[in-house]
């Protein structure tokens, strides 16, 4: 009889507890899948192409020179052409980083003059980044077409400005935050109680009281809305009073915030009852809600603006849900504007809602 080995045990339950990982789905695709996810995404915002500054030409400028040539050929500038109020108002908004007016200089050493319109709305790395690029284009320019002339064009330090409210980093972050609070909780929260509640018999208990099945999803739907209705206002009063967040217009705004909250809501848990209905077994919650969550934390503008994307992902990340309430809030917060001007993101919110409830209606389980 061969004498007991510890190695080959040990060696044994290696190979077990392997097996078992990788006959997991939450542990491959947390370990995988994922992982290689935000490789990719926050590759494609690391590349030389991810700079993307927004400008407009002023229409006096003078075009006729190599300097206008060179700069409307910057990879990092995307000038945009409208109307002159659209202009105006998205230059206003900080939407547009800034102006760009190239003239002529009276100086004869310094044949052009290059001036810059912004306003307090605008990001101020921005406006120093074209500020930048324009002095490295201008030294090109000085090097190889005008080595005999001290500069073709000066930048103006002066930067003028228009009126418009200041641009924090907080009206960004903090509309994307409460997205992604609102998406983990309708989704994760939903799709983990119900299954549970299906699991451990509580739902076929229900059926021997006289409360009809609708009101037992109104009821626990609605303490899910209610507590996370208490979260967002935590949220929003922390980053107003602590981080200055904007309300333009104060309890209307936030009573318009509110609103959108509660549709978006509404709509995250649709995805909750998807996933607790597809679930097998409480280990296979998380990767499928994941699937449904992790896209749109990182494409639906809740970090970073989706004009990092390249052009090809654009379109995708907006058609998610996510994008169109974390739009619809950013206008609403810091533009004031109202539940019916955004009506365009908020209809796409209510399509997604019925879409949502349409499957949720067919695949969700009661035993």
């Amino acid at each position: 009889m061969r004498p007991y080995s510890q190695l080959t045990a040990m060696l044994a339950i290696t190979k077990a507890s392997l097996r078992s990982i990788f006959r997991s789905p939450s542990a491959v695709v947390f370990s995988f899948v994922f992982p290689l996810i935000f490789i990719l995404v926050f590759g494609f915002l690391s590349s030389g192409s991810n700079v993307n500054v927004k400008v407009v030409l002023d229409k006096r400028s003078d075009t006729a020179n190599a300097l206008y040539a060179a700069i409307k050929n910057i990879p990092g500038l995307s000038f945009v052409e409208g109307e002159e109020d659209k202009i105006k108002s998205e230059l206003a908004k900080g939407r547009i980083t800034t102006m760009l007016s190239i003239q002529k200089s009276a100086n004869a050493s310094t044949p052009y003059l290059i001036n810059l319109t912004s306003s307090e709305a605008a990001n101020p790395q921005n406006i120093q980044l074209v500020k930048s690029i324009l002095n490295s284009v201008i030294g090109k320019i000085n090097q190889t077409a005008f080595p005999n002339t001290p500069t073709i064009a000066v930048v103006n330090n002066t930067v003028q400005q228009v009126p418009g409210r200041i641009y924090r980093t907080i009206d960004f972050i903090l509309p994307g935050q409460m997205g992604f609070s609102l998406l983990s909780a309708g989704v994760f929260g939903v799709a983990f109680l119900f299954f549970n509640l299906r699991q451990q018999l509580v739902l076929k208990r229900f059926y021997a009281t006289p409360i009809r099945r609708l009101y037992i999803i109104l009821g626990e739907a609605l303490s899910r809305v209610v507590f996370q209705l208490i979260t967002a206002v935590v949220i929003i009063g922390i980053g107003h009073f602590a981080f200055k967040f904007t309300l333009v217009n104060g309890w209307v705004t936030f009573a318009s915030i509110m609103a959108l909250s509660f549709i978006a809501l509404i709509l995250f848990m649709g995805f909750g009852f998807i996933v607790s209905g597809v679930a097998k077994n409480e280990s296979s919650i998380p990767p499928l809600a994941n699937i449904i969550t992790l896209p749109q934390f990182l494409l639906a503008g809740t970090f970073f603006s989706i004009d990092n994307f390249p052009t090809w992902m654009q379109p995708f990340c907006r058609i998610l849900p996510l994008t169109h309430f974390n739009n619809a809030m950013r206008n609403i917060s810091f533009e004031g504007t109202g539940l019916l001007a955004a009506w365009p993101d908020i209809s796409i919110l209510i399509i997604w809602i019925i879409v949502v409830y349409a499957i949720a209606f067919k695949i969700f389980k009661w035993e």
